[in-house]
């Protein structure tokens, strides 16, 4: 190492030069540098004149660093560093936390809104009835309105194995019916003991999240309504009994008046 230090040969280099391999991740961790995504902002922008632009998008134009970093001071934003290899360098004048935070946000509603279509799988019997086939159909109904693709099976057994037609025409028969929802991605095709169908959905999983989104705002907004003409109806029954009650109690408090003056004036005239 001494020797290394002496002839101005750092490790990695002396390491090539003896013809070991160099791998470079190893010596960016050796040598300590760290890469980071994160643009430089304020006094991390070492270089001495900036291409600014203004918070506005308005070209401020090539100016001293020092200048533009007061400037930023000045209007209570950060100069951000947004394309270093130009020549010279640009910045801009921002709010670098406010920025940050939409761009977590405009990040989160991306990842809601992408497409994260399912496999769902139905199996049916060869020999199935036909009110069975239409609760199953009905799940494949609903599964590619939720846009996702269906898997659908049909599970043969015994003889049947050697006859795979009728499952073909069960699983033909069953995309006829759901053409209006999904198209046939795979056609039946016969694997060991099971034919198997893939459909896919006509609309995106993300148009489908959006209706479904307002579908279940309707139903709670109609729902919430219900619940407040159910409770404004309570209040006015209610309402209504206590009215009753005072009404029946006042004739009665005023025949006890009555009966209480006319017993007053016969004690009177007794006196």
């Amino acid at each position: 190492m001494s020797g290394q230090r002496e002839h101005g040969l750092c490790c990695y280099e002396s390491d090539a030069l003896l013809g070991f391999s160099v791998d470079p991740c190893r010596n960016m961790q050796r040598i300590g540098v760290i890469i980071s995504d994160e643009p430089r902002i304020n006094d991390e922008i070492r270089v001495p004149q900036v291409r600014l632009i203004g918070p506005k998008g308005e070209q401020v134009g090539v100016i001293a660093t020092t200048v533009a970093l007061n400037l930023a001071k000045e209007a209570n934003l950060d100069l951000v560093e947004v394309a270093p290899n130009a020549k010279p360098p640009v910045a801009k004048l921002i709010d670098y936390g406010k920025f940050k935070y939409n761009e977590k946000i405009k990040a989160r509603e991306a990842r809601r809104n992408q497409s994260t279509a399912e496999i769902k799988e139905i199996r049916f019997r060869l020999k199935i009835d036909d009110h069975d086939f239409e609760v199953k159909k009905g799940h494949v109904t609903r599964f590619l309105n939720g846009g996702d693709k269906v898997k659908v099976t049909i599970m043969l057994r015994g003889r049947e194995i050697s006859r795979p037609i009728g499952g073909v025409e069960l699983l033909q028969r069953l995309a006829d019916d759901v053409e209006e929802f999904g198209t046939v991605e795979s056609k039946p095709k016969q694997e060991g003991r099971n034919i198997i169908m893939t459909l896919a959905p006509k609309g995106k999983k993300v148009h489908t999240q959006s209706e479904q989104r307002r579908r279940g705002a309707e139903s709670r907004a109609e729902r919430q309504a219900r619940q407040a003409a159910r409770l404004a109806a309570k209040q006015e029954a209610q309402a209504q009994a206590v009215a009753d009650a005072k009404a029946s109690i006042s004739p009665q408090t005023s025949d006890m008046k009555k009966q209480t003056s006319k017993e007053g004036s016969n004690a009177e005239d007794e006196n």
